[in-house]
């Protein structure tokens, strides 16, 4: 039987853990080809470990998407190994530091809007190309609730994610007549180190872990898949 991705070449950033590594794991047991990215080489090699447990084969992409131009070359680096991109999966974020807005440290507020905003655009505009040169470019970006919510102390997170969303909201009118769908993804509270760093002391026990949320960025990633520039949020 047909895996649902099957052949495919998929780019995951923030792959290394969390939410990045189970969509990664999820991807591979459907059949494609993942390229997972992240800083960290040791943790990546954990993720292609278990990718390549359930049948699946990865490459592994140590990249800090906040140097700029490394992204412009992986673009090139995957047009010269496989010519297209299928599907990409910008997931990289971090939180910065809760806090009064006012509190915030420039390098901090720098930083924050750096990787979860601007890194998406470059990713953007490094792989939209590939993604024409597929016969059904996918485009999933992960955003979170405090985008849209009353949000104090999360600051330069708040902003990033709500800015994403109108980024993402734009490039998906922009491609609307071409074969390429983009949409968004709101996982809600996971399980992750990011939101333990957030919220110390919150009973975990009770919340999605990463693998129960993976299932969405499949349905989305599919060739059958023609909603484009929406919003799918996860209770």
């Amino acid at each position: 039987m047909e895996k649902r991705l099957d052949k495919r070449i998929a780019l995951i950033t923030g792959a290394s853990r969390g939410i990045g590594a189970a969509i990664a794991k999820k991807y591979g047991k459907e059949g494609a080809h993942v390229i997972i990215a992240g800083r960290t080489a040791s943790d990546l090699e954990k993720t292609d470990d278990a990718i390549r447990e359930n049948g699946g084969t990865g490459t592994i992409t140590p990249i800090d998407l906040n140097q700029f131009e490394k992204i412009d070359q992986l673009g090139a680096l995957i047009y010269e190994r496989f010519g297209k991109l299928d599907i990409l999966v910008g997931n990289a974020a971090q939180i910065g530091h809760l806090s009064p807005m006012h509190q915030i440290e420039p390098k901090v507020w720098e930083k924050t809007i750096s990787l979860n905003l601007t890194a998406n655009y470059r990713l953007i505009r490094s792989i939209d190309p590939l993604l024409r040169m597929s016969d059904s470019g996918r485009a999933i970006f992960v955003t979170s609730t405090v985008a849209q919510a009353d949000s104090p102390y999360w600051g330069a997170y708040a902003v990033s994610k709500a800015a994403l969303e109108k980024m993402v909201e734009t490039y998906a009118s922009e491609v609307e007549q071409t074969k390429i769908r983009v949409n968004m993804v709101g996982p809600g509270q996971v399980d992750t180190t990011m939101l333990a760093e957030a919220m110390p002391g919150m009973d975990m026990s009770k919340i999605n872990k990463p693998d129960d949320v993976a299932e969405i960025f499949v349905q989305l990633a599919e060739k059958s898949c023609n909603e484009n520039g929406n919003l799918y949020k996860i209770s």
